[in-house]
């Protein structure tokens, strides 16, 4: 059966009705633009007058009357003066004007895709929040979310920022492996990438997730306002300290909460343990330690990988040596041990004899180790004494003795420190990308953070003794012969160097930088790179 083609009013009919359309729209959309301030002055009138209606139907009937005679008495008034009604007139319409405006509206509460990602959350707790005999269980499948998040936070893009989470009375809350479970599932739920802060309340059965800012990285070397016998290690979050010092960033001068390291004979924690990998910031760590040191105190700096990172330091005052062989390093570590021998012998005969302490026993020496197990395995080799049980004397009388050790190590590395070295170092620090369990070896505690795969050289993390874990972000301290280092902080580290012991100053090199460089670290030891064959 033939189809019968449409009516021409159908065929041709579609396209004037589409185009009849867009010009209507076209024309509604002008006209409310050309009428939208008489639409706005119609609303704002029409919420006056029920404003005017509501007041009058709250006042009370005794006062209706009195009410009536004074808006007649203001009424009067405002028609008898110049221009008066024209005034009124301008006045009623600029506040319907401002009454009918379009406002904003305020999110009150979150959207869809938020909704969604509170409920998965609330889902992923359920198998660690509940238990099958709870009669009324706070987490339960398909339950109610908002019983469990009372506050919550979310950035631009939707993730996020910050959770509050009640939990029942009966979670194990005291134990750290139920609390990483529940802070590695958080972590994975709320997206990876950034550092989050868990504050666990025990008493009140709540835990607070919050994302942390990133530490700043522009606090470069400088002198910080502290007393002899303190140390900046670096810079932490804000309120997470007591204390803060003023610091020059750029141009500008802010205080910044430092994480500060007190040694001498009444601290708790006189000797530092360093760990991280390469390119982490433990040498810039030891650097910074260094010229810190060198303002009340002496140095001796003994250097494993031989790569010449302590040049800078060479032929200082107060710079005892810098050694990179194993020769200097043993000799050098022997007199360290046979000289804290000395200072408590001398500060000893001086008590019993009722007199003060010799001079030369209270100026503070500092020994810095960075890599002692290269030197283990060459002493091994060469049949020579371990260098680290020379450090047992300083390590263990040390704070007696005004003598505090520093010593650096690589994660790979760790179980070739001895017992001696691990158990007087109580102040720790861990430094560059390192998993929980790596932090939890060095510190002895986890830290309420995660940490980030990626993290700029200096960042990590500090525990002095048995206080808490810290972020720590170290400042930017880095060797100033070398060529990838800037301008404004090569000369910050070359500002703080002591005088040379020939009287040069410290930022007017006799020499080109690169012949400087090579002459120092032929001072120190250093073998010259040998050019690859071929």
């Amino acid at each position: 059966m033939a189809r019968r083609p449409l009516p021409r009013i159908l065929s041709s009919g579609t396209a004037q009705i589409a185009r009849s359309r867009e010009i209507a729209r076209t024309a509604a959309d002008n006209a409310t633009d050309v009428l939208h301030p008489l639409i706005t002055v119609s609303r704002g009138l029409r919420k006056l007058a029920g404003l005017t209606r509501q007041r009058w139907a709250a006042t009370p009937k005794e006062r209706r009357g009195p009410t009536l005679f004074l808006v007649a008495g203001g009424v009067l008034v405002v028609a008898l003066i110049p221009y008066g009604p024209l005034l009124a007139l301008i006045s009623v319409m600029a506040a319907a004007a401002w009454k009918g405006r379009v406002r904003e509206p305020v999110k009150t509460g979150p959207d869809e895709a938020e909704i969604g990602r509170l409920k998965a959350l609330y889902e992923a707790l359920v198998p660690y929040f509940s238990v099958p005999d709870d009669p009324a269980p706070l987490f339960a499948h398909g339950g109610d979310w908002s019983g469990a998040f009372s506050e919550y936070a979310f950035d631009d893009d939707g993730r996020l920022t910050r959770l509050h989470i009640a939990y029942p009375a009966y979670f194990t809350d005291g134990e750290a492996e139920s609390r990483d479970r529940i802070e590695q599932l958080l972590h994975a739920k709320s997206g990876r990438g950034r550092e989050y802060h868990f504050a666990w309340d025990e008493e009140g059965n709540r835990l607070v997730m919050s994302v942390l800012p990133a530490l700043s990285t522009a606090i470069a070397a400088q002198r910080f306002v502290t007393v002899p016998g303190e140390t900046v290690l670096g810079f932490t979050d804000e309120g997470a300290v007591q204390r803060t010092v003023p610091v020059a960033q750029g141009e500008e001068t802010r205080d910044a909460p430092p994480v500060i390291w007190r040694t001498g004979p009444r601290s708790t924690e006189p000797h530092l343990l360093v760990v991280g990998e390469s390119g982490s910031g433990t040498t810039t760590l030891l650097r910074s330690i260094a010229l810190q040191a060198l303002q009340h105190g002496d140095v001796l700096i003994v250097e494993g990988s031989g790569t010449g990172e302590y040049a800078c330091l060479t032929g200082r005052s107060g710079v005892l040596a810098v050694e990179c062989g194993l020769a200097g390093a043993l000799a050098s570590l022997e007199w360290a041990a046979h000289e804290t021998e000395r200072r408590l012998i001398a500060a000893n005969r001086a008590r019993q004899a009722g007199q003060s302490i010799p001079e030369d026993t209270k100026r503070p020496l500092w020994i810095l180790v960075d890599r002692p197990s290269i030197f283990g395995h060459l002493a091994a080799a060469d049949g020579d004494t371990e260098p680290q049980q020379l450090l047992q004397v300083p390590l263990r009388h040390g704070r007696a003795a005004q003598v505090t050790v520093v010593v650096a190590e690589q994660f790979d590395s760790l179980d070739a420190l001895t017992e001696t070295v691990r158990t007087h170092t109580r102040g720790r620090v861990v430094l560059g990308p390192a998993t929980p369990e790596q932090i939890s070896t060095v510190l002895g505690k986890t830290p309420h953070t995660t940490p980030t795969p990626d993290v700029p050289p200096g960042r990590g993390y500090a525990r002095l003794g048995t206080g808490p874990v810290l972020r720590l972000q170290v400042p930017a301290t880095p060797d100033p012969y070398d060529d990838a280092t800037s301008e404004a902080h090569r000369q910050a580290v070359l500002e703080l160097l002591p005088e040379h012991i020939d009287g040069r100053a410290p930022d007017e090199p006799a020499e080109p930088v690169e012949q400087l460089k090579k002459t120092e670290k032929a001072e120190a030891g250093a073998p010259d790179p040998v050019p690859a064959e071929g």
